[in-house]
This record gives structure tokens, C-alpha cells and sequence, in this order.
């Protein structure tokens, strides 16, 4: 790993012994136990056993620190100042139907702002990494968005609607509203994290969506803006809301981008 800060690597080691734990459970996905938390969205024991890994890791390394996890929620909510952001699968639905598209990704947040973050797709063997004025890499090698600098050339990834949103209708309509200005399908690979990760390494030029959850996305932020990208939030974000709303491009098509999505936007 070209990133071996001591945060990086306590990161870097936390993921690496839950992915062994997240590979053997994906061979065996017909004895997981799946519980669902809401309409369309579950949870099963590899969630949670990547999970606890991560956090036993994280907490042997530094006790004191916060977390912000997706199954545990908050641990020493006080330390706001230093903070652990975790999915420890996202892309669960994938997961649980033996798609092989999901990722670990955790983030280190200092005073508020994602100063490192870690993607990895264990399938792949990809890992994306970053830390602040050091760059973004994929295996070892340095990342950059691409150049592309009209929409309708650009190649633009989403995801959604939640089976639940009361935002549906007003999301698909953006949805073919943006498809009717590019050139590419929009894919929808399920997986946010990989999604702005793919962003960063120019496998994407820019990618959209809504109602995002903060840990599905924190480490892939400092990612893209390291790989030279630009993120930025749609609507209006409480400081400390979950729920996120996100674009992320290769700055060029950004405002192009961010103009042409529905001006009426998610408050």
C-alpha cells in the first residue's frame, strides 16, 4: 500500500482481516441469516461480524476515538473531533444475492473534515486509497479523474430510489432527464462507494444520487477530491444529517452536470 500513515495502516489492517471473514461468507451466502431493517433494505451476519472486526481493530488502535458505524451507530459519541466512519459491506443487496460488486470502505474524520479513507472490493482485489496532500491510488498505483469535458460524452453512474423514498418520482425523472442528455447508458451498479472510487479512477466521469447514507460514501470522498475531482452535496445538509445527497465528477462537467439535474432539489 503506497499510503502507510499510522491511521492508514490501522485502516488498512482492520479491512484486510474483515475481508477474509466477508470472502468466506459470500462462498456460503444460502447460511447466512438476513434480517431486514426496513422495505428493501437488510442486514445479515456477515454485516455484522465485518463489522465487529473493523471496530475491535479500530478500537484496539485508538480507544478513545468516535464511530459512526451503519449496524452499531454511534461509539464514544463525545469524540467528535476524531472520528471512524464505517460500511462494513456496502452493496449488501449485491452481496446477498451472490452479484460480486460490494466493498469495505471506512474513513478517518479529524474536526470535522475526512483527512483519509479506504474503498475495498475484496472480489476484485481492488483498493482505493487516500489521505489529504498525498494523492489517491488504486493498488499501489497513483489515480486521476478524467479530462472529459462535455456531459453528453461523459459516462455517469447512479443508484435508487430506496423502495421506500417519497422522493421516487421526482428521482427518475431526473434520471431521464440526465439520460437524455448523454451519450452512454447510466449505470446503476449498487454499490455508492465504488461508484465515486470508479469516479476517481476515471472508470466513470461523474456519478449522482440521492438519500445516501454518510458512511456509504466518506472514504470515496477524499478519494475522488485526492484523485482531482470534485464532490459536493444536492440540497440542503443538516452539519451532522446521515443522509447525504451527492455528486461527484471530474470537476469539467460538474456544473454542467449539477445545472441539468432537477431544480427542484431535496430539501
Amino acid at each position: 500500500m503506497r499510503l502507510s500513515s499510522p491511521r492508514m495502516t490501522v485502516i488498512y489492517n482492520a479491512c484486510m482481516k474483515a475481508s477474509k471473514s466477508m470472502i468466506r461468507d459470500f462462498g456460503e451466502i444460502e447460511k447466512l441469516q438476513i434480517s431486514a431493517k426496513g422495505p428493501g433494505d437488510f442486514v445479515t451476519n456477515a454485516d455484522k461480524r465485518s463489522e465487529e472486526i473493523i471496530i475491535e481493530e479500530l478500537l484496539k488502535a485508538h480507544p478513545d476515538y468516535g464511530i459512526l458505524s451503519e449496524e452499531s451507530g454511534v461509539i464514544n459519541k463525545n469524540n467528535k473531533d476524531n472520528r471512524w466512519i464505517i460500511d462494513p459491506i456496502d452493496g449488501t443487496m449485491n452481496f446477498l444475492k451472490g452479484v460480486p460488486h460490494f466493498a469495505i470502505s471506512v474513513a478517518y474524520e479529524e474536526n470535522g473534515e475526512i483527512v483519509c479513507g479506504l474503498v475495498f472490493d475484496p472480489i476484485k482485489n481492488e483498493l482505493f486509497v487516500a489521505e489529504k496532500g498525498n494523492g489517491a491510488f488504486l493498488n499501489n498505483s497513483r489515480i486521476r479523474v478524467t479530462n472529459k469535458r462535455k456531459l453528453f460524452e461523459s459516462y455517469l453512474a447512479t443508484g435508487g430510489p430506496k423502495f421506500n423514498s417519497k422522493y421516487k418520482s421526482k428521482i427518475f425523472d431526473e434520471y431521464f432527464k440526465v439520460s437524455n442528455i448523454v451519450n452512454a447508458p447510466i449505470r446503476k451498479f449498487g454499490c455508492a462507494s465504488l461508484d465515486l472510487s470508479y469516479v476517481a479512477c476515471g472508470r466513470f466521469d461523474g456519478s449522482w444520487q440521492w438519500e445516501l447514507s454518510y458512511w456509504d460514501i466518506a472514504a470515496s470522498i477524499i478519494i475522488v477530491k485526492e484523485a482531482g475531482g470534485y464532490v459536493d452535496f444536492l440540497g440542503v445538509q443538516a452539519k451532522d444529517s446521515v443522509k447525504r445527497n451527492v455528486i461527484a465528477t471530474n470537476s469539467a462537467i460538474h456544473d454542467e452536470l449539477k445545472s441539468n439535474l432537477l431544480k427542484k432539489i431535496i430539501e
